[in-house]
Formats: structure tokens, C-alpha cells, sequence
């Protein structure tokens, strides 16, 4: 038998066990000195900070920190979003709408509505904590994601817009 039937069979025989299945990660604590903060490339100015080593299947995870003064970049998802403010307060255009938010508020995020989140505040970041159903889709090779860069709601309207520069 190949082996990539030897590994299909294997998942499938996997499938039929019943849930709980044993974890194949025993780490259910992350610390938060933990997380490794980095900038993603490109237009997003904030900082991400993915919580990594869970042995979570279908969700994702991520700290994300906005510059006093700052914002995220404008960009849409196949995958839904909320975002918990831990700290700060802003807002976030999602669609046409502005949406001002405090530490304690939930934002979610409709699957590719365009949406850019801004920190209000000119001295202190906002930190937020992302959960993502991104992992589910990324597994079902359903996920999509974009940028257009630093641009607000009404920019990306602007018919003379070229869609391919951030």
C-alpha cells in the first residue's frame, strides 16, 4: 500500500474516534512573555503577536498592538474576527460605518467586509486580542486575505483608485 493511503486511512480511522481525542500537544498555557511580537511586512504598521503552541484546530489567536496615534491597514478576509480591547480606545471603520470603541469592547469582523482599525489616543497603544476562525478555513484551503494599505473607506471608494497599489 503507498504510503499517502497508509496516511489517508490513518486520518480516516482518526475521524472515528470518539471526541475527546487525546491532545497530541500537552501545552495549554502560554505565558505572555512568551509570544514573539513582530511587524508584518508590507502595509500594516501595527504589531501581531501570535499565540503560539495550543493545541487549538479551527481558531487563531493573535495580540495585536497600535502605535499611539496609529492604525492597522485597510483590509478584508474570507475568515470572521473579534477583536477584544485590552487596552485603549479607538475605532474602526468596517464598511461605510465608524465604529469608536474602549477597553472591554468587542469588535467583530464579517467575513470580507474591508475594515481598518484606528488608536484615538496620542500617547498610549491599543492592545487588542484577535480571535480568528482562520485556522478552520486555511484547513478547508478556503482562506483569503488582502491589503490596500493605508487607505480609509472613502479612498478605497474612489473610482480612480488603482486597486493593485497600496
Amino acid at each position: 500500500m503507498s504510503d499517502d493511503l497508509e496516511s489517508f486511512r490513518a486520518g480516516i480511522a482518526r475521524q472515528r474516534t470518539p471526541l475527546p481525542r487525546d491532545n497530541e500537544d500537552a501545552r495549554f498555557v502560554i505565558r505572555t512573555d512568551e509570544v514573539q511580537w513582530y511587524t508584518p511586512k508590507g502595509t500594516n504598521p501595527s504589531h501581531l503577536g501570535p499565540v503560539l503552541g495550543l493545541p487549538i484546530k479551527s481558531f487563531e489567536l493573535f495580540l495585536q498592538e497600535i502605535p499611539a496615534g496609529g492604525s492597522s491597514d485597510m483590509q478584508q478576509h474570507h475568515h470572521e474576527a473579534v477583536h477584544y480591547i485590552m487596552s485603549g480606545r479607538g475605532y474602526s471603520e468596517i464598511g461605510p460605518g465608524r465604529y469608536e470603541w474602549a477597553t472591554g469592547d468587542f469588535v467583530s469582523i464579517p467575513p470580507m467586509e474591508w475594515h481598518r482599525h484606528y488608536n484615538s489616543d496620542d500617547s498610549e497603544p491599543v492592545r487588542m486580542l484577535l480571535i480568528e476562525n482562520s485556522k478552520l478555513l486555511d484547513a478547508l484551503d478556503l482562506n483569503y486575505r488582502t491589503s490596500a494599505g493605508l487607505v480609509t473607506w472613502a479612498e478605497l471608494q474612489d473610482p480612480e483608485r488603482d486597486p493593485h497599489t497600496h
